[in-house]
């Protein structure tokens, strides 16, 4: 049985797995904001196939999120450097930090979130954009944007009664 594709989901949390869902291309992207770069790198850190390795870089490439880029002529040999896109994901990669502490780290936080020049704990929040006040996640929920669909802007209705 084939797995369906959600590339063209209206959802953009289904779209974003659709790049990102798969476990392995979570710890790349992982392993490479925390500037690990090269193949060998990866593998080490991962201790993945080489098989699975090559399609899953090759996936977030194409997907946008890493580049390629050669660093040895002969033989040639490439590294994988977060894009913008790549560089984006952090804030994902955080919040599952933050959330994996919270409900799956009984024996204690063995990685924290802290501030780079602090040192400080820090926790994932939202903030209005219009005035920069911190928002309670239980205050925040989703709702159609411009572009949602008559299903999508059915669907987000349904799930509010």
């Amino acid at each position: 049985m084939q797995r369906k594709s959600l590339i063209d989901a209206e959802c953009p949390i289904a779209r974003s797995l659709e790049r990102v869902g798969e476990w392995w291309s979570i710890l790349i992207m992982r392993d490479a904001l925390h500037g690990l770069r090269r193949f060998d790198e990866f593998s080490r850190s991962l201790e993945i196939a080489p098989n699975m390795l090559t399609r899953r870089l090759n996936s977030l490439v194409e997907a946008g999120l890493l580049e390629r880029q050669a660093y040895s002529e002969r033989p040639l040999r490439y590294q994988y450097v977060p894009t913008a896109k790549g560089e984006d994901f952090r804030v994902v990669l955080m919040a599952f930090v933050a959330w994996g502490n919270r409900h799956y780290a009984p024996e204690g936080e063995s990685v924290q979130l802290v501030e780079r020049e602090s040192g400080r704990p820090v926790q994932p929040v939202m903030v209005d954009v219009a005035d920069g006040h911190l928002v309670p996640l239980q205050a925040c929920t989703v709702q159609a944007g411009p572009a949602a669909s008559v299903g999508m802007r059915q669907r987000l209705m349904a799930m509010v009664e």
